[in-house]
């Protein structure tokens, strides 16, 4: 009689998505470990101690040791340098919210630019609809990207919703804009 095998039970780094024996290999080491220290100290223990550490390096050769820090410092490099590239991406982005009048007294509401700030267009569009209960989609721009589109006049509440609900979204990088149809111009003659 074969003897029952019970599943393992593996748990996943809430950075990277990899189980943390595994974290080393993706670009967000330093992260990883902070994330295991604070939300699972004993596998960070086992994992990271200074013995550990040690014991690991001094099973490599010396170029092997020399190669590995050398990689590891490009790693810590290429990370930090991607970090701050995308905290000016941020700082720089402009969120547009743009009231687009259809025809007499009927808008809709465009949203340009969440991407920036690490946003799903479609859970914010989803969120949109339910707030203002409202229809509210996401459409390509033909210049390329997205935008939401809100159904309804609703800048002024979209502005204050994203402010206060997305706290990584400075006040500052949200401009409501307002764009007219233009009226076509009678013919002389």
């Amino acid at each position: 009689m074969a003897s029952e095998t019970n599943p393992k039970q593996v748990s996943y780094c809430g950075v990277c998505s990899l189980p943390p024996e595994y974290c080393e290999f993706g670009g967000t080491v330093k992260k990883c470990e902070d994330w295991l220290k604070e939300h699972q100290p004993a596998l960070h223990k086992k994992l990271y101690s200074q013995e550990t550490i040690e014991q690991n390096l001094s099973a490599l050769s010396i170029d092997a040791q020399k190669r590995a820090e050398k990689d590891a410092q490009k790693k810590a490099a290429k990370a930090a340098a991607s970090e701050a590239k995308e905290a000016e991406t941020r700082a720089t982005s402009k969120i547009l919210i743009k009231r687009i009048e259809r025809n007499k007294r009927k808008y809709v509401t465009a949203v340009q630019g969440l991407e920036a700030f690490g946003l799903d267009n479609k859970k914010v569009a989803k969120d949109f609809g339910k707030k203002f209960a409202t229809g509210s989609s996401v459409t390509k721009v033909p210049g390329g990207g997205e935008e939401i589109t809100v159904q309804g006049d609703l800048s002024d509440d979209i502005c204050d919703y994203l402010v206060e609900t997305y706290k990584d979204i400075p006040e500052d990088n949200v401009d409501c804009i307002e764009e007219k149809k233009k009226k076509p111009t009678p013919a002389i003659g």
